[in-house]
């Protein structure tokens, strides 16, 4: 079945301008000397060997991508669950609901469909994947696999001042679980993990595991039957991004190895 979500303030696209044409192109004509000018070099603006030529600024393009709004915008609902798993979704349809054109949509459904978020359904669209229980452990697995030793060794190495000054992140997790809006807990999330994790200096493996995470905050079941984690679980799992952050603070590596692995066993 073919169906449109509710995509609208939700999803963080609508008529807003962030996706009206691209602003902020210039010109690339140049005037060059004055009217009623002769035609010698200096007088044509050209510069002769007797001086220094001035240089030009390179004109400063500012280009709004339409499928990276897109892209963000369909991440946030299929987190959401507007896009709901096992329903297809046509890109023309989506296109009319964004107020774009089918390409951009189609694109970053074809990006979605590289993440194992979506697949190809030919003639018709993108059906969204339904995910169950085992694959979500299996991410947890994975995610612990590389988090874990990593969490463990910056709690060694990293000074404290480090870690404070990651605090703000811990408590934006706790104000963003309190609204109990998935999309925003889940930006709100990985923003803290990427963090913690860019302290061991490792762009691939950051970049790994934030691919990893992001699937894992993809809902389990359709909305007709029950849903993932609800806002206490939200709250929960940002009380231990502070707690955390206080261990490390501390320096206590026996309460860090016991958070981050009580962590990771609730992720999801």
């Amino acid at each position: 079945m073919d169906r449109g979500p509710g995509l609208g303030a939700g999803a963080g696209l609508g008529s807003g301008p962030g996706l009206g044409p691209v602003s902020g192109q210039t010109r690339s004509r140049e005037t060059s000397g004055t009217s009623g000018t002769s035609g010698t070099p200096a007088a044509r603006g050209e510069h002769t060997h007797s001086e220094q030529p001035i240089p030009r600024p390179r004109p400063v393009l500012q280009r709004v991508s339409v499928r990276g709004q897109i892209l963000d915008a369909l991440r946030t609902a299929l987190v959401t669950g507007d896009l709901a798993p096992g329903e297809v979704y046509s890109a023309p349809a989506l296109g009319e609901r964004f107020g774009v054109s089918a390409t951009p949509v189609r694109e970053a459904m074809q990006q979605l469909a590289l993440e194992g978020a979506v697949e190809v359904v030919p003639n018709r669209g993108f059906r969204v994947v339904e995910r169950g229980a085992r694959e979500l452990a299996e991410l947890a697995e994975v995610r612990a696999l590389i988090e874990v030793p990593v969490m463990l060794r910056l709690a060694r190495t990293v000074p404290a001042e480090r870690w404070a000054e990651l605090r703000p992140l811990a408590e934006a997790t706790v104000r963003a679980a309190s609204t109990g809006c998935r999309a925003t807990y889940a930006e709100s999330d990985r923003t803290f993990h990427r963090a913690v994790l860019s302290l061991c200096g490792n762009d691939q493996l950051v970049q790994i595991a934030d691919d990893l995470h992001r699937r894992a905050q993809w809902p389990l079941v359709s909305p007709a039957r029950p849903t993932g984690r609800g806002h206490a679980d939200l709250v929960a799992d940002a009380a231990e991004h502070t707690a955390l952050l206080d261990a490390l603070v501390a320096g206590e590596l026996e309460v860090v190895r016991s958070l981050v692995g009580e962590h990771f066993a609730g992720a999801g």
